[in-house]
């Protein structure tokens, strides 16, 4: 397993990306507050391989934006079988 960040010439960039044996598994991006989505997340879905994109955050909505996946922190854990 690996980890590493995205990001492009013109400065956006998501938080990390977890690659298992090179190949791209699920994008995060980690955010305070649930309502803002980084607009970098979904451009990036757009245009990579990477089959899964979250932004996780401290609230408590949990919700699906654009294919990408809205969600509490704990409920993000809970489903990684890290809580």
């Amino acid at each position: 397993m690996e980890l590493r960040f995205l990001r492009d010439t013109d400065k956006r960039e998501v938080d990390f990306v977890v690659l298992k044996e090179g190949a791209p598994q699920f994008a995060v991006e980690c955010k305070i507050g649930e309502k803002n989505v980084n607009p970098a997340i979904f451009y990036f879905k757009e245009r990579t391989a990477i089959p899964d994109f979250y932004q996780v955050h401290q609230g408590t909505r949990d919700y699906i934006k654009n294919g990408v996946r809205i969600l509490p922190i704990e409920t993000f854990c809970k489903e990684l079988k890290l809580h």
